[in-house]
């Protein structure tokens, strides 16, 4: 809520001036009791939840502001220092704090950042600064980079790899359609279609690497029915070859994952049993 106090006596306005300092200073040396002497202060929605009287008298006791930190960064901030994000100046306690050799802000181009080193008992985190020319680069170097984490994630979890180019999901697409046939009536016709979906993968591989999609989805088919397990579609030659030489690997949980949420996605559109149209 937004509210307007008019105030026409300058006695009054004295009056609330000097409570109003009075209530700083004694927020300000509640945290100066603690011991603190860096203070990270998240990002608000008010326009003066930090006034400067409060970074006046916080700059004479020797105590370093660090203003509008992004929430998203607050816990990242926590694990990294050991130390516990604060809600109110009653709970500040020296026991939340984190320790730390320096915290300076240093100049990175043509933008600053601030860098705090010598932590005591950190946390299992780790801070990487990207760089980059112009915005588009940047954001496209930390898409990048997450989908490199993203990886080496599946890899901890499942310690598996195996051949990328394809390979996996036209081996797949040619057990299941051996399988198929052992099958009768409408099992069959499923599972044969759900093997000729897996061969949309090398499809569009070989589609987004300017290639011939169907020559060369039809020599990787042959290529695997003659026991080639680990053929898969080379995108820098433009042919097929083994993917094991060329070190072309990926983890398993990645295929697994993609494949498990693919089939929960058509065995829930299958499930609706009728469409009810609604303005």
């Amino acid at each position: 809520m937004e509210s307007n106090v008019v105030v026409s006596d300058y006695a009054a306005m004295d009056r609330i001036l000097r409570e109003e300092k009075k209530y700083i200073l004694q927020i300000c040396k509640a945290i100066q009791k603690t011991g603190c002497n860096v203070l990270l202060v998240q990002k608000s929605i008010l326009r003066d939840a930090l006034n400067d009287l409060a970074l006046h008298f916080l700059a004479k006791m020797k105590i370093m502001v660090i203003r509008d930190i992004e929430r998203d960064d607050v816990e990242f901030i926590s694990k990294a220092l050991n130390c516990q994000p604060v809600a109110d100046v009653s709970s500040f306690t020296a026991e939340k704090l984190g320790k730390a050799a320096l915290c300076a802000e240093s100049l990175v181009g043509v933008g600053k950042i601030v860098k705090v080193t010598g932590i005591e008992n950190m946390g299992r985190v780790a801070t990487i600064l990207l760089r980059a020319s112009n915005k588009m680069l940047l954001d496209e170097a930390e898409r990048s980079f997450h989908d490199s984490l993203c990886a080496t994630r599946c890899l901890v979890k499942k310690q598996f790899l195996i051949c990328g180019g394809g390979a996996p999901e036209i081996e797949l697409a040619i057990k299941l359609s051996e399988y198929a046939k052992t099958l009768d009536g409408q099992e069959s016709y499923c599972v044969r279609a759900f093997a000729e979906a897996f061969e949309i993968v090398p499809y569009t591989l070989a589609e987004n690497a300017g290639l011939n999609p169907m020559n060369i989805v039809t020599e990787l088919r042959n290529r695997h029915v003659n026991g080639e397990r680990f053929a898969g579609i080379n995108v820098r030659r433009g042919a097929i070859t083994d993917m094991m030489e060329e070190s072309v690997l990926q983890p398993l949980l990645v295929d697994t994952s993609a494949v498990t949420l693919a089939t929960e996605c058509v065995r829930g559109i299958l499930k609706i049993d009728d469409i009810i149209p609604t303005r």
